[in-house]
């Protein structure tokens, strides 16, 4: 039983609502965070190495889904920079509810719903993109990375972030079985690629 992981829900915790800022070339984001959340006190540095690859290397896309958002720094960041709009799904109530709200402070088109992983998803994106959450286990992971593929478009791509440390080299081994999967960036031990069916 995981007690108190940012992928469980706990009504029990003391709120302690924060902001954290993020910047990314004119524009300036600030993201409200509280306890219970993934990365609570500042951008996860994987996040980070993930979006900013992505946005290098972007492509014409119109839609995206976000799996594990958090409180939406993934998908605030893509729908600012892009202009487009796109869903993101997480399991965390508290972090739906957050990313609500961060939707609005940073004036983008964003809906965000509860899911378990992709249970309450019915449509295709041409993007997924996720920080998978780790510590909810291999299994989880790759649930999340496999069946990704169910929901994208014809010339979609998954992207993901995973560290060296916590399996990447053999969860990207694993997926070669299902994608062409390219390393795009590794950096301080993490390392983002991108699949295509």
């Amino acid at each position: 039983m995981f007690l108190n992981q940012y992928f469980t829900n706990n009504n029990n915790l003391t709120s302690k609502e924060r902001v954290i800022k993020y910047n990314y070339g004119s524009n300036c984001y600030e993201f409200i965070s509280d306890n219970g959340v993934f990365s609570k006190n500042k951008i996860d540095f994987g996040s980070i190495t993930l979006i900013e690859t992505y946005l290098k290397n972007k492509k014409d896309i119109h839609n995206f889904l976000d799996v594990g958002c958090g409180y939406g720094f993934l998908s605030i960041v893509l729908s600012k920079e892009l202009n487009i709009s796109g869903t993101g799904i997480d399991v965390n109530l508290k972090a739906i509810e957050l990313a609500q709200k961060n939707a609005l402070l940073n004036k983008v088109s964003v809906s965000f719903k509860e899911s378990n992983i992709y249970e309450n998803i019915d449509t295709s994106f041409d993007l997924i993109i996720t920080n998978p959450p780790i510590r909810a286990g291999k299994k989880v992971v790759l649930d999340i990375l496999q069946n990704a593929k169910k929901h994208l478009n014809a010339h979609g791509e998954l992207w993901a972030v995973i560290r060296k440390d916590q399996g990447a080299k053999s969860i990207i081994k694993i997926l070669e079985d299902t994608y062409k999967v390219e390393i795009k960036e590794k950096n301080k031990g993490f390392y983002v690629f991108c699949c295509k069916i």
